[in-house]
């Protein structure tokens, strides 16, 4: 029997319904920040074997709620499982961040991916989710994600990441045909993915554009959008609420509004009041705290988060409501845990009602 949620103010903002305060989750609210992770991944001897045993991605997905009065889980995951789960080979480099044994470079390369089996390379992560909503217990939701089809293929053909990204630039505009190939494959396993992760017991979905933005505004309209577009109308999703975030999406939110998505992230470099403005409550806003201000000390965070939560109440006729409060990105390994706290109370302190 699924116990009943407790706290459900997350899933009624991304519905923009009222809410006793503005819901406040983070993007990366377990990772190297926090000492008790740290422990863990030591304890794991990798990244990718933490990431890989639901047990300990339950541990760590927990972890943040042990200390602060979050309003949302998120599966303690990685965007690159699905492109890991298509052959292309993943580790992690120390220092280095993610990179890939088999990137894909051409044509042919492409015309070899399929869409991973959700029941077998992909098992851990379903078993994953179903090991903490158990564990969860009806505390707060439980997101699940995925990397959207243009970030995915960005570590697909760079074979990691990258400062210009001049291999994915150039396979989109020598290669059109082969990049859409590469971006539909990509947008098939996404939507795959996020409705196995439902399935699972996953309550809200969240697609994580990470380099959208760094495609000229025709090439975002091209090789980002129609891809965003297609995943938030053909997913089957049921209840389970879906947020696309990008960074440096700001340009095209009248777009993502209209995309058929419940709930938009921003990063930082746009006012939630214009942001509020510009999508005239077609769909409910998730942002936009610059993670750097968590290098400030409490006071000064907490200032910074009164002026968000104050700026959308500003664009959205005075309302609270549609809002899920979060950074414009995620958190850093080293900032400082009391600094988080101080964010996520005054948060619901500052808009309780």
């Amino acid at each position: 029997m699924t116990p009943t949620l407790k706290n459900d103010r997350f899933l009624r903002a991304l519905r923009r319904e009222p809410v006793d305060a503005t819901p406040v989750w983070l993007m990366r609210q377990a990772g190297r920040y926090l000492p008790e992770y740290r422990a863990t991944r030591a304890k794991a001897g990798s990244f990718l074997a933490m990431a890989k045993n639901p047990d300990l991605a339950c541990e760590v997905t927990l972890q943040p709620l042990a200390r602060f009065d979050l309003d949302a889980a998120i599966l303690f995951s990685d965007i690159l499982t699905v492109p890991d789960a298509m052959g292309l080979g993943l580790y992690f480099v120390e220092g280095e961040g993610p990179k890939f044994e088999r990137p894909v470079r051409s044509a042919a390369d492409i015309a070899k991916l399929a869409v991973p089996d959700m029941a077998g390379e992909l098992r851990y992560v379903m078993d994953a989710v179903s090991v903490i909503r158990r564990e969860l217990d009806g505390r707060v939701p439980l997101i699940g994600f995925s990397g959207s089809p243009w970030t995915l293929a960005c570590y697909m053909v760079e074979g990691g990441g990258s400062d210009n990204f001049s291999k994915v630039k150039r396979l989109a505009l020598d290669d059109p045909k082969a990049m859409h190939a590469l971006l539909s494959i990509n947008t098939d396993a996404v939507i795959a993915y996020l409705r196995a992760q439902r399935e699972a017991g996953a309550q809200a979905l969240q697609v994580f554009d990470t380099w959208g933005g760094v495609l000229s505004p025709s090439m975002y309209r091209e090789f980002s959008l129609p891809y965003l577009t297609r995943i938030a109308r053909e997913l089957d999703r049921g209840d389970a609420p879906l947020i696309l975030f990008g960074k440096g999406n700001a340009p095209y939110l009248e777009d993502l509004a209209a995309s058929g998505a419940e709930g938009v992230g921003v990063d930082w470099l746009i006012e939630l009041d214009e942001a509020a403005r510009r999508t005239r409550g077609q769909v409910a806003l998730q942002g936009n705290l610059d993670p750097a201000m968590l290098y400030g000390s409490p006071d000064s965070v907490r200032a910074r988060v009164r002026e968000a939560l104050d700026s959308y109440a500003k664009g959205n006729g005075g309302s609270r409501e549609g809002h899920v409060f979060n950074l414009g990105h995620g958190l850093s390994p080293d900032m400082d845990p009391a600094h988080v706290g101080a964010l996520v109370d005054e948060v619901h302190k500052h808009s309780a009602r």
